[in-house]
């Protein structure tokens, strides 16, 4: 069994729309149509079992609106292997309540994404966000380092993600990008070892530009194989989790990467799928 602990889809009046703006920001290239059965087709032809679907919030007032789509197809799309978390945003006034909604509805996790967000991670208003999640047992997966759409700014740094830990204590903590997309010297240095999950999405292989870009991609450094395998090992191959980033990477080939790692059968397994389905759970 493949778990893709983080992937994402858009409405499909939307998709294909909002996955060209997107493309044009990042300069890079999308591997689906951005839609549920895009992700569908991609996850068969890839040979993986489940995805987790992570919307973001990019304004308060879609919150509400997004989690009751979501809580409502649910049971829908985990039939069909898709498991759908909700979102959340730091301006969005009572999360508590919004938060526990989404577990009394059978949400297991939110995403939050501080660059498109435009909050930083120890802002006040995100902690209490991670805090009341944390409080209700609902994995907290966040965006970790910088974005490469979003260049000028990282609103998610290793050391603000070292003081939601000291101060939050977070139970299911899930890092995306291996803990912080370029950051990888503070990520080996400073967070590796630390009680999170460290997610895969977008961190190995080499980033694939937009065949219609006028430029390349502000940034492309991902993990190189070797670096990668020593973060997995340092940090622990037990709190790694295989992930994609669907539709910005192509599920089929990152298996592949995966599969030709120098790791051994069982660190493989613990990624591939024994660490999603003890952390979610799935049994």
């Amino acid at each position: 069994m493949i778990i893709d602990f983080h992937t994402h889809t858009f409405p499909d009046a939307i998709s294909e729309r909002v996955l060209a703006k997107l493309s044009r920001a990042s300069r890079t290239a999308y591997f689906t149509n951005g839609s549920t059965a895009g992700l569908l087709a991609s996850m068969e032809e890839a040979g993986i079992s489940y995805s987790v679907n992570l919307p973001v919030m990019t304004d308060a007032g879609q919150v509400e609106k997004i989690n009751s789509s979501l809580a409502e197809q649910r049971e829908l799309l985990f039939h069909k292997g898709i498991i759908t978390f909700g979102g959340m945003h730091p301006d969005y006034a009572d999360c508590k309540s919004e938060l526990s909604r989404l577990k009394e509805n059978g949400i297991k996790g939110i995403k939050l994404h501080p660059a498109y967000q435009k909050t930083d991670l120890d802002d006040i208003k995100m902690m209490r966000v991670i805090d009341c999640a944390s409080d209700l047992g609902l994995i907290v997966l966040i965006h970790a380092g910088i974005d490469i759409g979003i260049c000028d700014r990282n609103y998610s740094s290793v050391s603000q993600i070292l003081k939601i830990i000291d101060e939050i204590h977070p139970a299911k903590f899930v890092l995306a990008h291996m803990g912080g997309w370029g950051c990888w010297e503070d990520v080996e240095r400073d967070l590796a070892g630390a009680p999170v999950w460290l997610d895969t999405a977008f961190s190995i292989g080499a980033v694939t530009p937009s065949p219609d870009a006028d430029k390349a991609p502000c940034l492309s450094c991902n993990l190189s194989d070797e670096a990668f395998v020593r973060l997995v090992r340092k940090h622990g191959s037990d709190k790694i989790l295989f992930a994609t980033d669907s539709p910005w990477e192509s599920q089929k080939e990152y298996v592949k990467r995966l599969q030709n790692m120098p790791l051994t059968e069982a660190e493989k397994n613990q990624i591939f799928s024994e660490n999603a389905a003890r952390l979610l759970p799935l049994i």
